[in-house]
């Protein structure tokens, strides 16, 4: 028997709190410790960063909801409140990206640090947060690729039946792209890891950070995200 799961957490009364929030908020929390960790290598308290995940979440958020609805103007333009309705999905990385990097290099500035080295010891942190925050996607079931049948899910992927279940969306399922991007993000941790140990010079892991992002959407891998145009019929929404 097919069940979906819940995009309900729990509710407290009339106040519904969703897995969709949860596992975002702890994308940003693991995102923070980890960048906290880094930080301790060249002398930065924790405070700093944690200043500037208040700073760089909110202006994340609101940087990749403009985004969105930018490139969805049809689905909004008649009905304006569903614009600050967040929790209902509707964000896209690359806006995030870019109300969080304003964000930074204000903040950054202002607290007289090198923008580019406090990039690349952030950057693990955003390449975590952004594995852990695909499977808000997968809660959701959005976010995700093209049609493919069971038994690609099944047999080809060899999928456990809580994710074959979950991509199965108005009688079809589609490609979990969540969970090609979440493992491509993991690989690009281990990439950035790996450069910390050489160390060349300063901008060169957030560099990568980015290079690895758009090798994820614009690869030529039939099993990622990669190919979006064709695997994913929404080339602009992480999370919709």
């Amino acid at each position: 028997m097919f069940l979906a799961i819940n995009p309900i957490a729990f509710s407290i009364g009339a106040f519904s709190v969703h897995w969709y929030g949860i596992i975002l908020g702890t994308a940003a929390l693991v995102g923070l410790l980890l960048a906290v960790q880094e930080g301790k290598r060249y002398g930065i308290v924790p405070d700093f960063f944690m200043d500037l995940v208040l700073i760089g979440v909110p202006s994340a958020i609101v940087g990749a909801r403009i985004y969105y609805v930018a490139f969805k103007w049809e689905d909004y333009k008649d009905n304006l409140s569903e614009i600050f309705k967040v929790w209902h999905g509707g964000i896209a990385i690359y806006g995030a990206l870019i109300g969080a990097i304003i964000a930074a290099v204000f903040y950054v500035r202002r607290k007289g640090y090198p923008f580019w080295r406090i990039a690349d010891i952030c950057a693990p942190g955003l390449i975590v947060g952004q594995a852990i925050g695909r499977w808000g996607n997968f809660m959701n079931q959005e976010a995700h690729g093209g049609p493919v049948s069971e038994t690609f899910l099944r047999n080809s992927l060899h999928l456990p039946n809580w994710i074959v279940n979950q991509m199965l969306i108005e009688g079809q399922y589609y490609h979990p792209t969540f969970l090609y991007e979440s493992l491509w993000n993991i690989v690009g941790l281990l990439i950035l890891f790996w450069l910390r140990r050489e160390g060349r010079f300063c901008g060169r892991r957030s560099c990568s950070s980015v290079i690895l992002s758009g090798t994820r959407s614009a690869g030529s891998s039939s099993k990622g995200r990669a190919r979006t145009a064709w695997i994913s019929p929404d080339r602009h929404g992480w999370p919709h």
